[in-house]
């Protein structure tokens, strides 16, 4: 009898040793005498159990984990292949208290299936969204998306059938859907795991979307440090095209659309739409002044839908589901579920995917299980390295947009990094404004001049030189960098600085009272 085994092949996963314990799993069991079919999937997002291995056996799906190299041995002995006990079983990870919780939707097929198995994404489901989509025809398309209350997942937060209606609106002629994968913000991770572990998701928004608005063509533009996610997007591009999803008449449908897969070159700045856009035209990742928008003048001067990947990996669960069932999870004008990554100084670091409407401490203690150091969590930073920091004071706030947004913070592409007591808030707004003159494309002269005097006042507030009128100096530049930043890049980058000063003033009182 051969015994089904699963290991994730997810970076994160292979980046803890998931590949050496594949290896391993296959040399004992042969010298078991036992033969096994290993299947790799996604990962789950329990990343400090990581690598997880499930069995299937009459118990149903049975993980262990964290599972090493080393450990195989002895778990093949004591019945792993048989689904046995051991103090790294952890039994159906479905139930899981961490996981059992969430509510995925996005995420749903993410670690349950071989994410290249196009049979698999069918039998969980996949490619039905289309199917309605083709059916109900493209302005209930763009309808049914723009009554789900579903928004851009990457950071603006703007609605996304909205977008998608003025695409659509637009005069007859060449149109394009874009996909920013270029995942940049620390913390972050979600982009990779889906196009890591269901890659036909993104694909079926894609041809939704291309459905929905009328274009033909669509651009995939991917960070150039996703090795894994560009071996996997292809293969999965390339299945989705033999098979007909993808070419010049999707499904029988008629309608034409096909995806090129695009690297960038390593520019933060490029995860800005309208700089990827520039990118994908074979020039300089640079801001383009609006007006004109991307969905009126986009992509070579055509109308263009710029979409994240987990904006439409969502898309095929709205039509799917429908507007209402999507709309019934979250609150307020933050609509539907977001799946949230958790890093940092925390236990248990990885992805929960939850309705909007989650409190911060909640996401930090019941999920996170506190800090990994054992020591009380002093700040979280949400929505990137421009997102603002929260003090503990403000950890019942729910993570949605209209609640952050009212304490100066947002959450951006969902990331949530944790700090201990030991962190210096100084040092971290330095950071802040370091990261931005690096990361400036240049254009603009707040943005550009502004980070780079910004990190001088505070490093001369670090030394103890004058902290009162370098205070005053980083605050004033702070304001015009909010003000008349082009993009969003200068824009935010005073978010964390500002924030820093106000609720961690005793870490700037210390070069205080030194001088």
């Amino acid at each position: 009898m051969t015994v089904t085994v699963w290991i994730s092949r997810d970076a994160g996963a292979l980046a803890l040793g998931a590949e050496a314990t594949a290896q391993k799993l296959l040399a004992a069991a042969q010298a078991a005498g036992t033969a096994i079919r290993l299947r790799r999937n996604g990962s789950r997002g329990l990343y400090w159990l990581e690598p997880l291995l499930e069995v299937e056996c009459a118990a149903g799906r049975i993980a262990y984990g964290p599972v090493t190299a080393k450990d195989v041995p002895g778990l093949i002995d004591k019945g792993l292949l048989r689904g046995e006990a051991h103090p790294l079983r952890l039994g159906p990870i479905e139930a899981h208290p961490w996981f059992a919780s969430q509510q995925r939707l996005t995420f749903a097929r993410v670690g349950r299936i071989d994410p290249l198995d196009l049979d698999d994404y069918i039998a969980q489901g996949g490619f039905r969204g289309l199917r309605r989509a083709l059916e109900i025809g493209s302005a209930a398309t763009v309808n049914e998306v723009l009554e789900s209350g579903l928004r851009g997942r990457g950071g603006a937060a703007f609605p996304t059938g909205i977008k998608w209606q003025t695409v659509l609106k637009q005069p007859a002629g060449q149109r394009y859907i874009t996909c920013n994968a270029d995942e940049g913000d620390s913390g972050t991770f979600s982009d990779r795991m889906l196009m890591e572990g269901d890659p036909f998701s993104v694909i079926e928004g894609m041809i939704i979307a291309g459905v929905a608005v009328g274009a033909t063509r669509g651009y995939i533009y991917l960070r150039v440090e996703y090795p894994h996610a560009y071996q996997v997007m292809n293969a999965a591009i390339s299945a989705a095209r033999k098979a007909a999803y993808l070419g010049t008449d999707v499904c029988g449908s008629k309608h034409a659309f096909d995806i090129e897969l695009r690297l960038g070159a390593g520019a933060y700045i490029c995860g800005e739409e309208t700089s990827m856009l520039e990118s994908l035209e074979g020039r300089r990742g640079e801001i383009r002044v609006r007006p004109p928008l991307p969905a009126e003048k986009g992509l070579f001067g055509a109308p263009t839908v710029v979409n994240n990947v987990v904006t439409l990996a969502t898309v095929p669960v709205v039509l799917a589901q429908g507007a209402a069932a999507y709309r019934d999870f979250g609150q307020a004008k933050s609509r539907g579920t977001l799946p949230l990554q958790l890093a940092g100084n925390v236990l248990r670091g990885g992805l929960i995917e939850r309705a909007f409407g989650l409190t911060v401490r909640e996401l930090l203690y019941d999920y996170g299980g506190g800090s990994a150091s054992g020591r009380p969590i002093r700040a979280v930073q949400i929505g990137g390295p421009l997102g603002a920091y929260l003090p503990e004071s403000q950890f019942d706030t729910p993570l949605e947009y209209e609640a952050l947004s009212a304490i100066g913070a947002m959450l951006g592409h969902g990331g949530v990094v944790a700090f201990d007591d030991t962190v210096d808030m100084l040092e971290m707004a330095k950071y802040a404004m370091e990261f931005c003159a690096i990361e400036s494309c240049g254009k603009c002269t707040p943005c550009r001049i502004g980070s780079v005097r910004g990190a001088e006042a505070l490093g001369k507030i670090a030394r103890g030189i004058n902290p009162e009128g370098n205070c005053s100096l980083v605050e004033e530049l702070c304001d015009t960098m909010l003000q008349a930043s082009l993009c969003g890049l200068g824009g935010m980058a005073p978010y964390p600085v500002l924030s820093a000063m106000k609720h961690f003033k005793e870490d700037f009182a210390k070069r205080t009272a030194a001088s």
